[in-house]
């Protein structure tokens, strides 16, 4: 069993390139879903946040508002607070995902995509670091079309967010793999069939020593 870590900037195409891994054979959950679930009424880390940043991040519903939660939480320079509660329940539920796949596949390539891997000293909880990069304007032409907000707009979210990056170039350096996404699909796809060709074998070892 190999344990990657898929990272990289804001609107890099993490999505696409974890997909396009799903497509091979790779088992590739986004930790973004886990926090969705942790963030349901009733998980802990609902009742700690609330604790934490007040009545005003819950909607109409009593669920947390995930928009007024980042907004809070970046605005007011309290990400490290956020960081604090979530990743710990976050990397937890991690390894229950991995635990339930290799009980059935112990040669299993699993694939957790999420932007602050390596923000969160996460690192060494992964046997590989993938890192998706692409060029600056790419993350704003891209962010703007997912998001449907004007460039400007656009370009103010993705500065926002990226503060609470590190570099892709910082990135880069602590990677295993580097896929550049910059080009067309296909090129991307040619570099992640290249990347499995290198990683099945190495699972399959890994599953001989358990």
């Amino acid at each position: 069993m190999l344990r990657l870590g898929l990272t990289g900037g804001v609107a890099c195409g993490k999505s696409t390139v974890g997909r396009m891994f799903a497509e091979m054979g790779a088992y590739v959950v986004d930790a973004d879903q886990l926090v969705h679930e942790l963030y349901r009424k009733g998980q802990p880390v609902y009742y700690q946040l609330v604790k934490r940043f007040g009545g005003v991040i819950l909607g109409s519903d009593g669920e947390i508002d995930r928009g007024r939660l980042a907004a809070l939480a970046f605005e007011g320079g309290m990400v490290q607070e956020l960081n604090r509660i979530v990743h710990p329940a976050v990397a937890q539920r991690q390894r229950e995902w991995i635990e339930d796949i290799v009980r059935t596949r112990p040669d299993a390539i699993t694939m957790v995509e999420a932007a602050l891997i390596l923000e969160a000293g996460g690192k060494s909880r992964y046997d590989k670091i993938i890192v998706v990069t692409c060029e600056a304007e790419q993350k704003v032409a891209r962010y703007a079309g997912r998001s449907g907000l004007p460039e400007a707009q656009a370009r103010a979210e993705v500065e926002r967010r990226s503060k609470a990056q590190m570099s892709d170039a910082e990135k880069a350096r602590l990677a295993d793999y580097v896929i550049d996404n910059s080009g067309p699909l296909e090129a991307t796809r040619l570099h992640v069939e290249k990347i499995f060709a290198e990683l099945k074998p190495l699972a399959r070892a890994s599953a001989v020593d358990r």
